[in-house]
């Protein structure tokens, strides 16, 4: 699949999140999403100045005068969460692997919410106990968050079912009039 084939399939399936999406597919259009908005920044500070990153003691600033960035970002985050989990049907994963890294996050929030929300209620031995039990589940809870952005990236690389899966057939027996002969993989 070319890269104009794959933003133009992305973009016709703004919503799509059924189905199967090639690597080609999904790594051209990442790469689209990742210039375009380096292209968009670049403009926005041709345009409304460069964004200005200010560090005093104790607090730190961010100023960005630009809309083109945020616009083109709030343009392709949907595309490119679709083509996303439509890549990883094609692998023969759910589409939550996606967001794993997300769910990791909550729970650790979720996790820390609860210990410190009990901490109060808790004295002498019991505290330190379960100070010492939070640190280490903590710590094991930031290594996978660490390491499951890694794991997605994993499965977004994974070659594609050859034959149909519970999400469908193969991407390129969806389209049975290939315009390019380059898209047929």
């Amino acid at each position: 699949m070319s890269i104009l084939s794959a933003i133009r399939t992305c973009l016709r399936k703004y919503f799509v999140f059924s189905g199967r999406a090639s690597r080609s597919e999904y790594w051209w259009f990442a790469a689209f999403v990742l210039i375009g908005s380096l292209v968009a920044g670049f403009l926005d500070g041709m345009l409304f100045g460069f964004q200005q990153v200010e560090y005093d003691p104790g607090r730190m600033s961010y100023e960005s005068n630009g809309p083109i960035a945020a616009f083109f970002s709030l343009a392709t985050f949907v595309p490119l969460l679709s083509a996303g989990w439509r890549r990883m049907h094609d692998s023969g994963r759910s589409g939550l692997y996606l967001v794993y890294p997300l769910i990791v996050f909550v729970g650790i929030f979720v996790f820390i919410g609860v210990v410190a929300g009990f901490e109060p209620l808790l004295a002498g031995q019991f505290t330190n106990i379960l100070a010492g039990g939070s640190f280490l589940i903590l710590g094991l809870a930031f290594f996978v968050f660490l390491v499951s952005p890694l794991l997605v990236l994993w499965w977004l690389t994974r070659p594609s079912e050859p034959s149909t899966n519970r999400y469908g057939p193969p991407p390129y027996h969806i389209d049975s009039h290939p315009t390019d002969p380059g898209e047929i993989q």
